[in-house]
């Protein structure tokens, strides 16, 4: 087994260190804020070698992408309620409680950051963007199949998804009723 194969196995000493240095990242993040750090930092606080970060992702940007959109997919994935509305109002109320969460606010400032750090930060912040659009497009289709009048993604990211980051980004409450509210106003 190659070194590539057992950086993509699901479990094992692989999944570990992936997982200690995500959580190093985030702490990180939280802690100093997106370029206040460096591999090296990383490698320490998670325990291991900074040539092994390097040689599983490269750079610290493509680290720092790879953190924030798993954090993102798995505390909001795409939801399939069976209607646009059930599946609008679940993926704000999970995008809201992912980034109210402890670690929430970091990730937010490391999506922000990615995307105005010099070339290879840009690119970093467009994988991720993108990404997380072919998501939201996934369900917006899904919608659109079933014969419901769809938003585009963009819409939904300019009337939901961008008044929620900049409330927390400014420190500003996200009840439900204000989230629903967003939802309600883009259907």
């Amino acid at each position: 087994m190659n070194e590539r194969q057992r950086a993509q196995r699901p479990g094992g000493r692989s999944a570990r260190v992936g997982a200690q240095v995500h959580q190093a990242v985030t702490e990180l993040t939280s802690e100093r804020g997106y370029g206040n750090f460096t591999v090296g930092e990383v490698a320490a606080r998670a325990g291991v070698a900074d040539s092994s970060i390097y040689r599983r992702w490269g750079s610290l940007e493509t680290l720092l992408t790879e953190v924030a959109l798993t954090r993102l997919n798995a505390q909001s994935p795409m939801p399939d309620t069976g209607s646009l509305a059930g599946d609008l109002r679940t993926y704000a109320a999970n995008v809201a409680r992912e980034i109210t969460g402890p670690d929430g606010l970091a990730v937010v400032r490391l999506a922000v950051a990615l995307s105005s750090n010099g070339p290879q930060g840009l690119q970093a912040g467009d994988e991720l963007r993108d990404e997380r659009m072919r998501q939201l497009q996934s369900m917006l289709d899904r919608a659109g199949d079933r014969g419901e009048h769809a938003p585009d993604a963009f819409g939904v990211l300019d009337h939901i998804l961008a008044p929620m980051y900049i409330r927390v980004l400014f420190g500003m409450e996200l009840t439900p009723d204000y989230v629903d509210g967003l939802v309600d106003r883009m259907l």
